[in-house]
């Protein structure tokens, strides 16, 4: 039996709420991330300011250069994660076989419900349209028999798109798209597909697995083999009690700056230590993960004496991490450049189940005092009421 996936993805998610929020930025461009003043860096743009060529993961500063009328919003992550569960509840009154992929992505199984729900693609235009009659937002949604193709479907169809890629039709779909739409296909691959002669998925399509292995090695090779032919056997895997919470940035452009790395790595910390008190949760490990522009990806980890849910006390690992296990292998393999950064908290426990140290660590209950205060501001008077000093340029 072929496989029903759906992908439902919301459209400039974050930007939409806002717009939605506050009917006057509806039309204009709307910038939400960091501040362009500092080296904070774009979350998420209107579809108004994309048309400037804004785009998330940029450098705030460079987005204000390219839209200097754009509105730059800092994000209210509480809202999107209200919104985010309403959505949520929708998606799971079709099925269990749900598995969130951020606050704004979700794949759904549909594999085997058309006699409980009828045909696949009735149920997801279904769901598309309950989501904006319910939220007032927009998604777009692929159809498709595997992961992968769900996911490439929607991005095709954005914004509000629907996309289905009909059973056995994987090939035809695939074959006039450009090889960099495939997953994990970064800027690097595609000038080496390129200096091949290989510009379009059915181009690839025609080489064998031996010559890719060989070309590319032997994961990126059969990775490329697999996904020209539509090939994607990963199951969509629900949503199960949380054993780590992790976020991660990739970049359009690979890093090289050190200090534009520690910059994402402290506010992917700050993100991480946030959810982790809004959710009463401490951690105890914390992980690094780096993956460099030849798509080879490391990760390395730390455990802490004790658990925290300090964005603070989660950056300062990070950074070591960063600094003694990455860097001198980034400097052995002559500068590679990197496409994306990661950390991951993990070992979590209660916050309440904690068992309190012998001694008091002064530097740590201040700093604990002080991020707690930072999101009673922020809870009260909005995102950008209040920022960590290393958001702000020297």
């Amino acid at each position: 039996m072929a496989r029903k996936i759906v992908h439902v993805d919301m459209d400039a998610f974050y930007a939409a709420i806002e717009q939605l929020d506050h009917p006057e930025l509806r039309g204009k461009p709307v910038i939400v991330g960091g501040d362009p003043e500092g080296r904070g860096v774009v979350s998420t743009a209107s579809y108004e300011a994309r048309e400037f060529g804004v785009h998330s993961a940029m450098p705030a500063a460079q987005a204000r250069r390219l839209c200097p009328q754009g509105i730059f919003l800092r994000p209210r992550f509480d809202r999107y994660r209200e919104v985010s569960r309403q959505i949520r509840e929708i998606l799971y009154s079709y099925t269990p076989l749900v598995e969130p992929i951020s606050l704004d992505e979700a794949f759904l199984d549909l594999t085997g419900t058309e006699r409980l729900l009828g045909p696949a693609e009735e149920v997801a235009r279904e769901i598309k349209q309950r989501i904006f009659q319910e939220t007032g937002l927009t998604c777009s949604v692929g159809l498709a028999p595997s992961k992968f193709l769900a996911k490439l479907a929607s991005s095709l169809g954005k914004p509000d798109g629907f996309v289905v890629v009909p059973d056995e039709g994987e090939r035809e779909f695939l074959r006039d798209l450009p090889v960099e739409c495939l997953r994990g296909v970064g800027e690097v691959t595609t000038r080496r597909l390129r200096a091949l002669g290989i510009r379009t998925v059915g181009q690839l399509r025609e080489r064998s697995l031996e010559e890719l292995s060989r070309r590319f090695g032997s994961g990126v090779g059969r990775t490329l083999y697999e996904l020209a032919r539509g090939i994607d056997r990963s199951p969509v895997l629900p949503e199960r009690e949380a054993r780590s919470l992790s976020a991660e940035r990739t970049f359009p452009e690979d890093l090289t700056d050190w200090e534009e790395m520690e910059q994402v790595l402290f506010s992917l910390s700050e993100e991480l230590g946030r959810r982790l008190r809004a959710e009463g949760l401490k951690g105890r490990t914390v992980q690094l993960k780096v993956r460099f522009a030849d798509f080879s990806t490391i990760t390395r980890a730390r455990t802490l004496i004790r658990p925290t849910d300090l964005g603070q006390r989660i950056f300062e690992e990070a950074r070591k991490l960063l600094m003694e296990k990455v860097k001198p292998a980034q400097s052995q393999s002559q500068g590679r450049g990197i496409r994306l950064l990661g950390v991951q908290v993990s070992g979590l426990i209660p916050k309440d189940q904690e068992q309190l140290p012998l001694f008091s660590d002064e530097r740590e209950e201040r700093t604990a005092e002080l991020e707690r205060l930072i999101d009673e501001l922020r809870e009260r008077f909005g995102e950008g009421v209040i920022r960590w000093g290393r958001s702000v340029s020297p």
